[in-house]
């Protein structure tokens, strides 16, 4: 009897496809195994979604399955129908969110459950060489060296970066062979919990939440809302502590990669456990050995960004999102999930408790602490020694700027130094300068491509398009008029960091932005750096908000955040308060009193004056009032389609017929077609359509309804479109 199969494939098109399965492939087919199967003229794979007996195919139309690539499937059931409900939800296709629960590696068809790994190990002829005949071969001499201490296994010699010639030319000589190691699982942290340093002694609030969250059993999702310097990992660790204890693992998700380096070190002191690490900065191979150990229960502690939320626990204990207002939680290109809101859903679905901690909330988690869906724990309180910090304005209105500094900044930066301390200066804009004007005809050099001007990077000697990549080398002539008086216009980091170091002689500065952390490992470098009192000033954009922990810094200093007061998005104020709580709980970390300065033209703004007086808390509460009054998220909630083409009435077309299938009443509100914030991008023109509904089911039943015919617009060949669920970014 011929057996078929429905297979789910990365491909945008909304519907499963039908293959036959040869006689010998049947044995051991069930849903969830990869298969590899034919697909126009490639070979792609896919999940297995259903089997059947038959199919309304003809029979010369239907293909075969290519090859049964496991034995077992790869997702346990919940993390399958999460994949299934986002799909839903997110109106995107089961092939392509399937796909993105999976590591890339497997995605292309590795093996996910190796028996053995390769180890090179040095042979008799190797150990009884003399090593000084490598004195010439440093490489050879390092690898020759490392060998005598430990046989290195193929992924380690991968991470660590060695040198495959060395290899090469040592095998060559006999000195090296390589043997199969088998596997084998050490579980042997469910039996005994190991500490490496006892718990620090928590205060009041610390002790009550940590007391309410071991005592929930099953799914619970908590707000963790604590100033910052309050000790929220500190929670985090005693929680940990029972659920490692009773044989479960914990999933732990931080937004930037920055912040997994001191995350994992802190885990590592304080628990003697495997902790698996995920993120895009590894390999592909890196990250796939990390959700194996993960899916069958080797690791205990999973850190990593976004896309870990996905990774299979064999054990499944807690979630944690640390710092969940950050909109890195937010997938901005292809299947546009929050991270966030599926965590949630996969602690309903494991029934494991959910915690999200953070200093500043987003307005979605905070509106579902209040109302009750969530359990709320409140730390208010800075821990140990920590004081509050001192907050300051200083109006620059008409007042002479050094590198956009004040006078007053300096005098106050100056003291802090001469006092042994380090001085954080925050500036949200990387590059030297953000345009490039002619002094003598006042033109300000646009991207061809973009509504957007290039950015001055003085130290590669170009300028770049920050939002389409452009990039040229920088010009000796104005295009305008052909004068040779060009001049960066405004300020960016690298050009403080100039200023400083001529302001400053006497104290090192360190910059981090992207520019400065690109290559492998100089975040972590630069961070060790900063906690070892090397570098005395830092300079950087939101890398340096985040989290980070220096105990030194007794001044943060934000030079210009004025930009942030005024923008098109309505989360812009919510993002300002964030944005400002963070850089500023930097300061006075430890038992150093602290101070925060804003620079500002705007001393008398309203939502300034607002958060200045009555802390993030009390104004995240006064926004959520405003955006009900004012029927946004998340009192209504919202979808965004956003269609781009070379010829804007095309896309303009498009969206006006997408909005002609929709219901327009006093609970479902459509706004535009209307221009992108960043009218013109990488050559195409960009609109927008919103749509926004009262009830949540309703955005999702009309949705639903009309998607299928939004698909078959003619107008819709003819532009790039793409759906936003929940956006975070009118961008």
């Amino acid at each position: 009897m011929p057996v078929f199969v429905e297979v789910a494939l990365p491909v945008p098109l909304r519907r499963n496809f039908s293959y036959r399965v040869k006689d010998q492939q049947q044995a051991g087919l069930q849903i969830g195994l990869r298969v590899k199967v034919p697909f126009g003229s490639q070979q792609l794979i896919g999940l297995i979604t259903a089997i059947t007996d038959s199919c309304d195919l003809a029979p010369h139309q239907i293909k075969s399955v290519t090859a049964v690539l496991d034995d077992a499937p790869l997702l346990p059931d919940s993390l399958y129908k999460l994949t299934l409900w986002a799909a839903r939800y997110y109106f995107t296709t089961q092939g392509q969110m399937l796909s993105q629960a999976l590591p890339v590696a497997l995605r292309k068809g590795l093996e996910a459950t190796p028996q053995a790994v390769v180890e090179y190990h040095l042979s008799p002829q190797g150990r009884n060489a003399d090593p000084s005949v490598l004195t010439r071969a440093p490489a050879q001499k390092k690898l020759h060296e490392l060998l005598l201490a430990n046989p290195i296994s193929h992924d380690e010699f991968i991470t660590q970066q060695l040198s495959k010639a060395a290899l090469k030319a040592l095998e060559q000589k006999h000195w090296i062979e390589r043997q199969e190691k088998v596997l084998c699982h050490d579980l042997s942290w469910r039996q005994q919990l190991i500490m490496n340093e006892s718990p620090h002694k928590l205060n009041k609030q610390q002790a009550v939440a940590v007391s309410v969250l071991t005592q929930q059993q099953g799914f619970h999702c908590t707000l963790l809302e604590g100033i910052t310097g309050s000790g929220k990992t500190e929670v985090y660790l005693a929680l940990l502590e029972t659920i490692l204890q009773q044989g479960k693992q914990a999933l732990i998700l931080v937004p930037e990669i920055g912040l997994t380096p001191q995350t994992i070190n802190r885990f590592k002191r304080r628990f003697e456990v495997n902790v698996a690490v995920i993120h895009s900065g590894l390999t592909d191979n890196q990250r796939l050995e990390a959700w194996r150990q993960a899916r069958v229960g080797e690791a205990a502690i999973i850190i990593g960004t976004r896309s870990a939320l996905f990774t299979p626990m064999a054990f499944p204990g807690l979630i944690i999102l640390d710092e969940e207002h950050d909109s890195s939680f937010k997938q901005q290109e292809g299947v546009r999930y929050h991270a966030r809101d599926l965590a949630v859903m996969r602690g309903h679905l494991e029934d494991i408790q959910v915690v999200l901690g953070s200093a500043t909330p987003s307005l979605e988690t905070l509106q579902n602490a209040l109302s009750g869906r969530y359990h709320h724990l409140e730390l208010s309180e800075r821990a140990g020694a920590a004081q509050k910090v001192k907050q300051g304005i200083i109006d620059i209105t008409s007042q002479p700027l050094k590198a956009g500094m004040s006078a007053s900044l300096i005098n106050e930066m100056r003291m802090h130094l001469d006092a042994g301390n380090q001085v954080l200066l925050f500036l949200n804009r990387r590059g030297f300068a953000p345009a490039l004007l002619c002094h003598e005809c006042g033109h300000l050099h646009e991207c061809d491509r973009c509504d957007a001007f290039f950015t001055v990077h003085q130290g590669l000697n170009e300028i770049c398009c920050h939002h389409c990549g452009n990039q040229y080398a920088i010009p000796r002539q104005c295009h305008q008029c052909g004068s040779t008086m060009l001049m960066g216009h405004g300020l960016g980091t690298e050009q403080l960091e100039q200023e400083i170091v001529k302001l400053f002689p006497k104290y090192p500065v360190v910059r981090i932005d992207r520019d400065t952390t690109r290559r492998k490992g100089s975040l972590e470098q630069q961070l060790q750096g900063i906690h070892m009192g090397k570098y005395k000033i830092l300079v950087g954009t939101q890398m340096l908000a985040k989290g980070h922990h220096f105990p030194d810094v007794t001044l943060v200093g934000l030079l210009d955040v004025d930009g942030a007061l005024f923008s098109a998005d309505f989360r812009a104020p919510e993002r300002f308060g964030q944005l400002y709580t963070q850089v500023s709980g930097r300061a006075g970390r430890a038992d150093k009193p602290g101070k925060v300065l804003l620079q500002t033209h705007q001393s008398d703004n309203p939502i300034l004056r607002d958060l200045l007086k009555r802390g993030y808390g009390e104004f995240a509460r006064s926004q959520l009032k405003e955006r009900q009054q004012a029927l946004l998220p998340p009192a209504w909630h919202m979808v965004l389609i956003r269609a781009e083409a070379h010829l804007a009435e095309d896309a303009d077309a498009f969206l006006t017929r997408t909005s002609e299938l929709l219901p327009q009443d006093k609970d479902f509100e459509i706004i535009g077609p209307i221009p992108a914030p960043l009218d013109r991008k990488a050559g195409k023109y960009r609109r927008q359509l919103i749509l926004q509904a009262k009830s949540r089911q309703r955005l999702q039943n009309e949705f639903e309804r009309v998607l299928a015919l939004i698909e078959q617009i003619p107008e819709s060949k003819r532009c790039r479109w793409s759906i936003d669920r929940d956006p975070q970014d009118l961008m």
